[in-house]
């Protein structure tokens, strides 16, 4: 698959997961990009690969990028994902994996927390998807004050 349709359909994967139940399915920060909004770890993972001195869950099951694709490698297994993920992701992919990278690219410019970066990159902050998906002030606190507290949580008892 196109690395540039991966890292969308992850991208609105991750957006649906916030806007459904108040927080993303990667942990990701989103950042706007030429090409529309991007996942940024996600992003260098398929772009740079992994670091060799440090090899992460990604490199034992996504190829290296070559001629802009990435290819599944091995089955990485259900231990991570809940079945609520799998069915969004599933559901994401069932309603754009037809579409092509270009196609993907022309949707995600249209979504309302992406703006130009014109050659850089600007950070999208869960608030600024939630307001996009029309979330009200309050709920986009409560859903703020929730990711705050997990934060704080894997920082002082480690990541889930």
């Amino acid at each position: 698959m196109s690395y540039l349709k991966l890292i969308k359909l992850l991208y609105l994967a991750d957006r649906e997961a916030l806007l459904r139940w108040g927080r993303s399915i990667t942990t990701d920060r989103c950042i706007s990009m030429d090409r529309g909004p991007v996942l940024s770890r996600v992003l260098d993972l398929v772009t740079d690969g992994d670091d060799p001195g440090a090899p992460c869950i990604w490199a034992k099951h996504i190829s290296s990028p070559a001629n802009f694709e990435a290819e599944l490698t091995s089955e990485a297994g259900r231990d991570e994902p809940s079945n609520a993920e799998v069915e969004l992701l599933d559901e994401v992919f069932h309603e754009h994996g037809k579409k092509s990278r270009w196609d993907l690219v022309k949707l995600t410019h249209k979504l309302p927390e992406w703006k130009d970066p014109q050659g850089s990159a600007i950070p999208i902050t869960d608030r600024d998807i939630l307001k996009a998906g029309g979330k009200s002030e309050l709920e986009i606190a409560a859903i703020e004050d929730e990711l705050e507290g997990v934060a704080l949580a894997e920082t002082v008892f480690g990541a889930r």
